[in-house]
Formats: structure tokens, sequence, C-alpha cells
């Protein structure tokens, strides 16, 4: 991938996120739509924010593999949480999909008054190859 991951002194630094991360062309950019926790049938996987995480990360992989891509050419996501829920199950789900050798992509996080019907999460991401 031709990106560098940028943690500038006097920022925090966090094995979750990189503060920004550069991406020299040429590039190939996939912009990715709101994934939630619905699978191929367009059903809502589970009551938890970690179960509709866990097929948010699903579906993220599987339109980057249809791009000959993965999770580790994600430069950005941002992600919308339902108020009230725990971003420790978010953070639980992404820890079971993210290889922790690579660098972590940019993040941004909201908490939002709602979604779909019985939806908790969305994830939108940019990722380059």
């Amino acid at each position: 991938m031709v990106a560098r991951h940028i943690n500038p002194e006097g920022l925090h630094r966090s094995p979750a996120f990189s503060q920004a991360v550069v991406v020299e062309q040429p590039a190939k950019t996939i912009y990715i739509g709101g994934q939630n926790g619905v699978d191929a049938d367009g059903k809502v996987v589970g009551p938890t924010l970690k179960e509709q995480a866990t097929q948010a990360f699903r579906n993220l992989a599987a339109i980057l593999e249809s791009e000959g891509a993965s999770l580790a050419n994600i430069v950005h996501w941002r992600i919308a949480a339902v108020q009230g829920t725990s971003l420790d199950d978010g953070v639980a789900a992404f820890q079971e999909v993210w290889n922790r050798a690579d660098p972590p992509p940019a993040i941004t996080v909201h908490y939002v008054a709602a979604l779909g019907p019985g939806m908790l999460v969305e994830i939108d991401a940019i990722a380059a190859v």
C-alpha cells in the first residue's frame, strides 16, 4: 500500500488508531458506504453492538476482497454508534479482526440518536490500494 500513518510528537498515540494517514499517488481509492450488522439476507445479525460490529467488519472485508484488497488497506473509517451503547464491544470486535502488525487507520467516532430498525452501529471506510 502507498500510505504513511502519521502520529506526530505531542499527540496521543494509540494502538487502535493513527492520527492521520497520507496516501501517496498513484493509488486506487475505494470509498465504502456505511456497513452495519446486516447479513446477506438483509437481516440484523444480533442484538448486541459486538455482534453487529463484527458483521459490519465482515461486510467491509467482503467489499475489499472483491477489489483485491483487505482490511489492512483501510486508511480511514467513520463509526456511528447509537447513544447508550458501549464502544467497548465495538473495540473488542475491532481487535478480533485487525492484524496488530498493520498500522491502524485514522478513525472518527460519533454517537447518534438512531440508525435503521434494530441497528446499533454503522461503519464507512476509505481504502487505498
